[in-house]
């Protein structure tokens, strides 16, 4: 069969190289997939290639295996070494000792040669297999045995924790995720049986005992129960729910044996929809780790004609050339070229932060919004359900000297039962359930105004301050002066007082602010509710600029003024009522992602649950994860360029190439997976 290359959307081949090895060894090989942009002209079939039905995990292999090979190779290496320099034999030398290192290179040498000849045979001839092809074999030419097995060696021992690093990238994804157990308990005829979770229909009943986790989205049919959702919010603390109430795939019963009713196919549940969103975000590249492998492409050919050049062109200008020298130093040269550090660990560190940010219930949908986030200067946010609970509460009650205050609540909290108003849930949650003792007559909605009623023969009026103005109710103070949302209370012709409601702040939002502060963040609040609670939310928190009374094409000029300064914008609203404005900024972020599809759909970056301190964290997560991706880029130039011009001028060995080469990988993967372990809090 015939070998077609893969190429990503910017012209990246995808197969017959290093790079692909060590995805394919990891069971990795989905993370190596680009997403192409919808109208870029790609075409979006996919293309099954002979080598796609060889995805081995790397746990069929254990790490002792793994290593056997280079294990092998360095005893032998060093049982070379040690009859060359420290016992020293007279039986070892001419056959016997080529004999004893070819042994050793052939472990861990006969695979890489193997891998070069298939690379060439489909026309990649420039790949990392085939630089240290030819610069190991070269050291076996000029009788630099030892050097030349240690150069694959270490080359092969770095290749292994390349591949253990990625597998364990890919792993601490799925398993951050991927919580749904394979099978449920449904109840059929009232009797408990246990099936596959995928087999399950919509309606059925799936009972779920404490410890256990749901495999499927449905509704609550018990009384209530407490979940631990985790998985889903990257919140441990439990979480009550009722009767009536959603439940989602990945939670995990805490109490008592709990029945819920099946809503959603397994496939199309919320916890699948994050786990391919998290999967397909590492297809969406960062511009940094596209540049690298543009870089990588056009920098391995370059070095090769260079080192060509290192060992023929002296041969004209040097007096005394000796080709032996000049040949060491070319192998040295293509040794130092190998580009793995770049091309393995920058895509670490974008997995390792697309894995950190998930473990924190944060949802990126590509790196490259991790590198935006990480430059942003402005987040311009939403009011209700984004700062504030988006729950109307009764935050004051004033009543008039002459009035009870039980007896006024008693009152407002049965003529607005007669409503299905916010105001009125808000009340009733407030007091509590509606006393039956009262009798209300004549009971009237005056639009725009509130409710009037009669109750003992005398006029309930509860509504705003025109409805009092409109009955001639007299009253002392100045309604425009009260932040909060007001309800207006007269009885019997008398101004009994009023009742402040608002939507409160949430517990986090302070800090949200504080943090966003420190991270050189300004916050922005854009909301349609009335300037003046706007105004008094922005001041509580410690916002930089807020602007009520807006409709939604006022927000997004707003965003078009903050654009227009030539600065990033991020916006954080529910991704749905906001859209025009999540499109025109540089990130969207949604939040609450579990209530909403429409949210996971629309935003870039998605905070799984209310949390607004989840923003500056996510910005942070950014952050680290550029941090550490340029260390690497420094650390492995700068240590590259050094060795390059010392192995060029005759100054280093080809022991300080296998450090430039395999030291600085390790070194740079090492740093790569440390953002998988970090505190973001």
């Amino acid at each position: 069969m015939e070998h077609k290359h893969k190429y990503d959307a910017q012209g990246k081949q995808l197969c017959c190289n290093q790079t692909e090895k060590i995805y394919d060894n990891a069971g990795a090989k989905d993370l190596l997939k680009d997403k192409h942009h919808d109208g870029d002209g790609h075409d979006h079939a996919h293309e099954h290639s002979d080598d796609d039905a060889h995805n081995h995990d790397v746990t069929e292999k254990n790490t002792f295996q793994l290593f056997l090979p280079s294990i092998i190779s360095l005893v032998l290496l060093l049982i070379g070494i040690a009859l060359d320099n420290f016992i020293p034999q007279p039986w070892f030398t001419g056959w016997v000792r080529v004999a004893l290192y070819v042994a050793a290179y052939a472990p861990v040498g006969l695979p890489v040669i193997k891998d070069a000849i298939g690379s060439i045979s489909k026309g990649e001839v420039f790949s990392e297999f085939f630089l240290m092809s030819i610069a190991t074999l070269g050291a076996f030419i000029i009788k630099e045995y030892p050097e030349g097995v240690a150069v694959m060696l270490f080359y092969a021992v770095g290749e292994v924790f390349q591949t253990l690093a990625v597998s364990r990238a890919k792993s601490n994804i799925k398993a951050l995720l991927d919580q749904r157990p394979d099978e449920v308990t449904i109840l059929e005829d009232g009797k408990p049986r246990l099936v596959k979770a995928e087999q399950v229909e919509i309606g059925a009943i799936i009972q779920l005992k404490p410890g256990e986790k749901l495999g499927l989205d449905g509704e609550l049919i018990s009384e209530s129960a407490s979940f631990n959702t985790a998985a889903l919010t990257g919140e441990s603390k439990p979480d009550t729910k009722n009767k009536g109430e959603t439940v989602l795939a990945g939670m995990i019963n805490l109490n008592t044996v709990s029945q819920v009713k099946v809503d959603t196919a397994y496939t199309d549940s919320k916890l699948s929809k994050i786990l391919e969103l998290v999967q397909n975000a590492t297809a969406q590249k960062a511009p940094t780790e596209l540049f690298i492998r543009k870089f990588a492409k056009i920098y391995t050919p370059i070095v090769v004609l260079l080192a060509i050049g290192i060992c023929v062109l002296p041969y004209f200008f040097v007096e005394g050339y000796v080709f032996r020298d000049w040949l060491y130093r070319a192998l040295i040269f293509l040794v130092i070229s190998c580009p793995c550090a770049l091309v393995i660990s920058i895509p670490l560190g974008y997995f390792g932060g697309i894995g950190a940010a998930s473990r924190n219930g944060i949802l990126f949908k590509g790196s490259n919004f991790l590198d935006i986030l990480a430059t942003v200067k402005n987040v311009v946010m939403d009011k209700t359900g984004t700062m504030t609970e988006g729950v109307f509460k009764v935050q004051q009650v004033t009543i008039e000297e002459g009035f009870d205050q039980q007896e006024v609540l008693k009152l407002v909290n049965a003529l607005e039962s007669q409503s299905t108003h916010p105001v009125a849930t808000a009340i009733h949650n407030h007091v509590g359930e509606v006393d039956s003792s009262v009798k209300l007559t004549n009971v009237e909605e005056i639009a725009g105004h509130g409710l009037k009623a009669t109750v003992d023969g005398k006029d309930l009026l509860v509504g705003n301050f025109k409805l009092m103005d409109k009955f001639q109710i007299r009253y002392s103070l100045d309604p425009s002066k009260i932040v909060y949302t007001v309800i207006a209370v007269a009885y019997g012709g008398q101004f009994a007082g009023y009742i402040t409601i608002a939507d409160s702040i949430k517990s986090d939002s302070k800090r949200t602010i504080e943090r966003l502060h420190e991270l050189g963040v300004k916050a922005t609040m854009l909301s349609g509710d009335k300037s003046s609670v706007v105004a008094y939310v922005a001041k509580q928190l410690g916002i930089d600029n807020a602007f009520g009374d807006l409709l939604p094409e006022d927000k997004v000029n707003k965003v078009k003024e903050l654009k227009a300064r030539n600065e990033s914008v991020a916006f954080v609203g529910d991704g749905v009522n906001d859209a025009p404005v999540v499109a025109l900024s540089d990130v969207g972020m949604a939040m609450g992602g579990l209530g909403s599809d429409a949210t996971i759909e629309t935003a870039d970056v998605v905070i799984q649950d209310d949390m607004p301190s989840k923003i500056p964290m996510a910005i942070n997560i950014g952050k680290q994860t550029k941090k550490i991706v340029w260390q690497n880029i420094i650390l492995a130039f700068s240590v590259k360029a050094v060795v390059l011009v010392l192995g060029a001028g005759g100054l280093a060995t080809m022991w300080e190439a296998v450090f430039a080469d395999v030291g600085v990988a390790l070194i740079a993967i090492l740093n790569a997976v440390r953002i998988q372990r970090m505190k973001f809090g």
